[in-house]
Order: C-alpha cells, then structure tokens, then sequence
C-alpha cells in the first residue's frame, strides 16, 4: 500500500566546495522516490554516518560525474517498509535495517523521510533491537565482518589498525568471536574502549611508534588498516606480517599522492623496492546472509554498537562536522523518526 503522504523533507546539496556539511540544505517538499519493481520504498527512521558519505562527493571527477545532484547522502539505515519490492518476503510495516540506495553509492540518500532500498539489501531488524542499534551495523559492520572472517581462522593473529572508529570496534568484536588474538592502535582517550571490547593488545599511536612495536613481536597472519594514513605500514609489512598473507587497506583517502602511490604498489618489482606482501584494497557489498548474522550477534550479545553521538535530523550539518573529526568514539547516528515513525498509517 502506498503512503498517504506525496512528499518529504530530504537533506540535499548541490556541490561540496567547503565540506559536505557546509553545502546541506533541507528541502521542505521533495518528491517520494519512485520504485522499481525490484526495490523496496522504506520509511527512514535512523541512519548512521560513515566516511564513504562525504569523502566521494568531495572528489572532484567522482564528486562531479558520478553524483547526480541534488544529492542525499547516507548509506546506513533503520527503516520501516511502507511497498516491499516484488516477490519479496518482507511485509508493509515491518522494521528493517541495512544499506539504501543503488550502486555506486555515494550518495545513498538515507538522509531523508524516505529511502529506496535493492531488494537484498536489507533484512528484518531482530526483536529487541533498537533503530540507532541497527542503524549501526551495515557499512561498519559488513566491513569488518567481510575484510575479517573470510581470511583468518581460530588461533589467528590478527592486526587492525584504527580500533575505535565503528569498522574497528565491530572488527575487534567480531574477530574475538571467531577466535582470534587481536592488536589494534588507538589514541590514547581510546585505549579503555579498545580494551572494554575485547583487544588482547591496544598500541597508542601518541605514545608509541606503531610500525615499531608490531616489529617487536610474532609476526602476523591477517592485517585489516581502517585508517590508510601510515604507508609505511604496507611498504613495510613484510617485516610483521607472515609470508603470504594479505593486508587489507579498508581506508584511504584519494588524492594525487595516493593515486601515484597506489600505481607503485602495483607495477613497482620487488627487486626494486616494491611491495612484499599482497596489500588489497576493499569496499563491503550487501549480503542479506552477512548482515542477518551482524543482526544475530547483536541480538545475542556478541558485538555491541559503540555510539559516539545522536543527532537530530534538523542537526545533520553538525554530525557531518562531528564525522570530520575523526575523534568519534563509535558510530555517529541521526534520529530522524524514532519517536514519531508509527505515526505515519500505512
């Protein structure tokens, strides 16, 4: 059944020269997203940020052709359905969390009143957890959960640089329960965090030389980098991490240096200085069975959601600013329709 309701309020921006959050604008009366059969229309209740909601659109060829405009930022939602997709098991009314949008996905558009959603991006929120609760889990928890799970076993030593950020906090979680030893690095305000969820070895990178101390001891199977920001920690991994691993770099910014330095890793030999250990770069997909079991865990206790701040929907320019920080502790999430979503009659 389609809503009573013609159009929403829906954050918008049409370039992002000076920050995203400096370009946001709150349309009053946008129009419903139309649906196609093969994609469910969602009422918006919270979502949580991530970098990939602002870091994109302020590059300026992605920014600029891949992009349409205005554009709606926001990946990470909990919702409500109001027109499930075709065939599809989920029913008009039930809660749901997962990723909005269409592929590329830099501008999902869950920072509005209503979102579109591919059929098998989203899943049934479990009883007993909360929207912010689901809000958390899907680039975070998806990131962590596919850079982490697929390549280490029980034993493992794992190294995940960047431990209090929302990909970190889940992947520390997530590779305690699969078994693994975990180091990561934090700031020094962090380190009781990083412990509280379960680091056998937290490094504070305001105290110590990282890249150091991992030399120090037993050598690696797996190393995850949510941060990207340290290169000498891939150029020189193989002095940490054990022959023929990988190294994942979750995070990197894209710039010029980047770009020069991702073309060295790729095509410089190792006779002449190049890399010694397979370093891949990652970006998380939706998979309905991947964020079923995120939504278990955190039913079951296993992974708990760090949440740094709640904002207002009429705030979100401040939690884009809270975001650039980068000193989040946890998830940033905006409440967009907590307290009045059943409001809405279906």
């Amino acid at each position: 059944m389609a809503p009573f309701v013609t159009s929403m309020r829906a954050w918008q921006y049409h370039n992002t020269t000076g920050g995203v959050e400096n370009n946001l604008f709150l349309n009053e009366h946008t129009p419903l997203p139309a649906t196609t059969s093969e994609q469910h229309l969602v009422q918006v209740i919270a979502l949580a940020l991530n970098p990939i909601d602002y870091k994109p659109a302020e590059t300026p060829l992605v920014g600029r052709f891949m992009i349409p405009k205005p554009a709606t930022p926001g990946i990470d939602f909990t919702g409500r359905i109001i027109k499930p997709a075709e065939n599809s098991e989920l029913k008009v009314g039930q809660l749901v969390f997962g990723a909005s949008g269409t592929m590329p996905p830099f501008a999902g558009g869950a920072l509005r009143e209503f979102a579109i959603a591919g059929e098998g991006n989203i899943v049934p929120l479990p009883e007993g957890l909360s929207p912010f609760d689901g809000a958390c889990i899907p680039v975070a928890g998806l990131t962590a959960l596919q850079s982490i799970v697929p390549r280490v076993k029980k034993g493992d030593r794992l190294f995940i640089n960047g431990g209090s950020g929302g990909v970190g906090g889940f992947g520390i979680q997530i590779a305690k329960e699969v078994g693994c030893h975990v180091t990561t690095t934090c700031s020094t305000a962090n380190v009781e965090l990083c412990k509280s969820l379960g680091a056998d070895v937290v490094i504070d990178y305001k105290k110590f030389n990282v890249l150091q101390v991992l030399m120090s001891g037993e050598k690696f199977d797996h190393v995850v980098d949510n941060v990207g920001q340290d290169k000498e920690l891939y150029w020189r991994a193989h002095e940490y991490l054990k022959e023929g691993k990988v190294f994942i770099l979750v995070a990197q910014d894209i710039t010029l240096d980047v770009i020069q330095d991702q073309l060295k890793r790729r095509y410089l030999p190792v006779w002449m200085g190049g890399l010694q250990r397979v370093v891949e770069g990652f970006f998380p997909m939706p998979k309905a069975d991947d964020l079923n079991q995120l939504g278990q865990w955190m039913k079951d206790g296993v992974i708990k959601p760090t949440v740094d701040n709640v904002f207002k929907f009429e705030d979100a320019p401040k939690a884009f600013e809270r975001l650039r920080t980068k000193r989040a502790q946890g998830k940033i999430i905006i409440d967009i329709a907590s307290e009045t979503y059943q409001e809405l009659k279906l």
